[in-house]
């Protein structure tokens, strides 16, 4: 087996090649797009459904009916993992672990940490594969609590903006070995190539001029890979496209035989020839005058559609690209037609939830590590505390969207226990979400009793 000292240790142009080498299969972003840019959908493909020449030299335009369902599914799934903030647990028992718990959640936020999540959520299941690697920058400042000489960043990257990503495992342990980054910059009139490679002591940066070259060598500090990656075999829509295409098609056909058959047409039954055609315009006569043979029959003429069988055969079809997925067609449209309870509504989610639940493996590994990564730049951001960076306990907890009334759940467990409170104080604090510090929150509660029961024995 090759390890990645002896890739590294090639010559540039094998060493990107081994580089570029996936171990892990996954669908290319060529043919993904295919599927999620409703504009490369097949319906839009002159080739396979053409436009129609016209006798006199023209040509008439076909209904072409598109349905962006592929990037709703990314969305949709995206929102349910993501829609309610990531909660970070911090099992700090010391001071100086509360003072690191603040520090790593101040970088979080600082670096929008919820807009990450967002951002890559969409990357992963549109594109298979996101990675987001943390750098630092030399800025004095004291945005985490604490006086400091590096800013910590992060940067997210996904073949939906144009990077390749490689990332290089060891065959026999799992473990990610490298990971490396493809992208192209403009320099003058040309286009350069790149390939960042991250290991867990280097980061060596290869550059295509003629042949590839060794531009950039660093040492990597940290003593890990600074970069998280994650990937699924298949995107989120998995093999529901052709349900989508179905549907355009059907749409597409019907559009063109209703701009063929919905103009109005008159239409005179009679027996004998009757002139038609010289009445004159509405600002010229006051009233027009129509004589017919008798027994005549004047009309308009309407295309008689089968419009319910249109409707009910579009409708399963929707239908069954949300059950598939497992995700609620919570539309307007589709709740504004679906009179539901506020219970029923609630039940609506449980299939998506068990999605999340499905989905969430990957994605608490993947910030599992990112704590690790932030850890590992504190100790250099805030040297001395090692020991107390290492032993903060910190759990990352993914919360399903969905409608909740929290009062029935109370109620429920109030009921179940006598009436007996059912959580601390602070606990209560802490599970609410809106203090920082629920320690110094409970302080500040105890206090002003004190200050109240004070005052009523004045």
């Amino acid at each position: 087996m090759t390890t990645i000292q002896e890739i590294l240790s090639l010559a540039p142009e094998e060493a990107v090649k081994e580089l570029q080498t996936k171990s892990i299969e996954i669908p290319s972003w060529e043919d993904l797009k295919k599927q999620y840019d409703p504009k490369e959908h097949p319906v839009m493909d002159e080739t396979l459904y053409p436009d129609i020449p016209t006798d006199d030299g023209g040509i008439e335009k076909v209904t072409r009916v598109t349905l962006d369902l592929q990037r709703l599914a990314v969305k949709r799934t995206t929102e349910l993992c993501f829609g309610i903030p990531v909660r970070r647990v911090y099992k700090a028992q010391t001071d100086n672990e509360k003072i690191i718990a603040k520090a790593i959640e101040s970088i979080l936020q600082r670096n929008r940490i919820d807009s990450v999540n967002i951002e890559r959520g969409n990357m992963l299941f549109g594109s298979c594969e996101t990675a987001t690697i943390w750098f630092i920058i030399e800025e004095p400042n004291t945005l985490y609590g604490f006086e400091s000489k590096l800013k910590l960043r992060c940067r997210n990257y996904s073949p939906m903006n144009g990077d390749s990503i490689y990332p290089l495992f060891d065959a026999e342990t799992n473990d990610m070995v490298a990971l490396s980054f493809g992208y192209t910059r403009k320099e003058g009139d040309k286009d350069v190539e790149y390939l960042d490679v991250y290991t867990s002591d280097k980061h060596i940066r290869y550059k295509k001029a003629d042949s590839w070259i060794v531009e950039i060598t660093e040492i990597i500090l940290i003593g890990k890979i600074p970069a998280v990656y994650c990937y699924r075999p298949t995107a989120i829509w998995e093999d529901t496209s052709n349900i989508v295409e179905e549907i355009e098609w059907t749409l597409s056909r019907n559009g063109n035989y209703l701009r063929r058959n919905l103009k109005p047409i008159i239409v005179l039954f009679a027996d004998e020839e009757v002139a038609m055609g010289n009445e004159k315009g509405s600002n010229k006569e006051f009233r027009a005058i129509a004589q017919y043979p008798k027994g005549s029959d004047l009309r308009y003429v309407t295309w008689e559609q089968a419009i319910e069988n249109l409707k009910f055969y579009i409708g399963e079809l929707r239908q069954s690209f949300f059950t598939q997925l497992q995700l609620p067609d919570w539309s307007y449209e589709s709740m504004k037609t679906t009179p539901m309870s506020g219970e029923a509504r609630k039940q609506m989610f449980i299939d998506a939830q068990l999605k999340v639940k499905d989905e969430g493996g990957r994605l608490l590994e993947m910030l599992d590590r990112e704590i690790n990564i932030i850890k590992a730049f504190l100790k250099i951001m805030m040297p001395g505390k090692d020991a107390d960076i290492d032993s903060l306990q910190i759990e990352s907890i993914i919360t399903p969207f969905a409608i909740n009334d929290d009062n029935d759940t109370i109620t429920n467990l109030m009921t179940a226990t006598g009436g007996k409170a059912i959580v601390s104080q602070r606990e209560g604090i802490a599970m609410l979400g809106w203090s920082d510090d629920p320690d110094a929150t409970l302080r500040q509660i105890k206090e002003e009793s004190r200050v109240d029961e004070f005052e009523l024995t004045e």
